[in-house]
């Protein structure tokens, strides 16, 4: 990432400790420690408590990209190149996307359990709608005459996905994704919070109801840290996948 593109995250970051510094100076009360406490705290505990938390959210959150993006890119390329396919299944996606997911959170536990699968399918719930509906929305701005040039030199259908469709798209439906990321991120805490001893949801909700506020933030810091990382790692992969755009 160019120097240009750190400066804008990094003013942003100091301006939130700013302001956290002086509401900690502010308030003095432990609900809100200096930030600098809670970063040494990250330090010192993220090895031994911490780290294993990270990495069970970071597993469920790639899985449900991963799935979602699978699943969701394939179907939505076919709703774009096929009106057929399209006219059947946009009232289904339509009719369930503007559903809240955090509203399906107790249907799904009944189904599905309090386990990994639960919280696997309400990260895919939150992703693949979007996904599928930006992929269709790209297939569909494509202009017809580049596939009619193609068609003309003998393309087969698959040639037209692995030369136009999927070359023309490819952006949009990594934008999508970092967009629902932050979404994603915050489903999985409240699923983190039920049937589990690992997580960062189960981290800070624990730390919460042991009165550690510096467990409880250093936790938010981290969580809010592994989305960013996550969604500037997406960022730069369309950059460099898409380089021409």
């Amino acid at each position: 990432m160019s120097k240009e593109k750190w400066q804008g995250p990094l003013y942003s970051f100091l301006f939130v400790i700013a302001v956290w510094y002086g509401l900690a100076l502010i308030i003095q009360r432990p609900i809100v420690p200096s930030p600098f406490l809670v970063f040494e705290n990250i330090v010192q505990i993220y090895a031994g408590q911490m780290q294993v938390h990270v990495l069970y959210s970071l597993a469920r959150i790639l899985e449900g990209i991963a799935i979602s993006i699978a699943v969701g890119v394939p179907l939505g390329f076919l709703m774009g190149y096929f009106n057929k396919i399209d006219k059947l299944l946009s009232p289904l996606v339509y009719f369930t996307y503007p559903v809240p997911k955090i509203a399906l959170l107790p249907v799904v536990m009944l189904l599905f359990g309090l386990g990994e699968a639960s919280k696997l399918l309400m990260i895919v719930l939150i992703i693949i709608f979007q996904i599928i509906i930006t992929s269709r929305d790209a297939v569909k701005a494509i202009p017809a005459e580049t596939f009619r040039s193609l068609q003309s030199l003998g393309a087969s259908r698959l040639q037209m996905f692995t030369e136009i469709i999927i070359p023309a798209s490819l952006s949009d439906v990594l934008t999508s994704t970092r967009l629902a990321l932050g979404t994603a991120v915050s489903i999985l805490f409240f699923t983190e919070t039920f049937g589990t001893e690992y997580g960062m949801g189960y981290f800070i909700m624990d730390s919460w109801m042991r009165v550690n506020y510096l467990d409880m933030y250093s936790g938010i810091v981290v969580l809010s840290f592994m989305g960013f990382i996550i969604f500037t790692l997406i960022d730069a992969l369309e950059h460099y996948i898409c380089s021409w755009r």
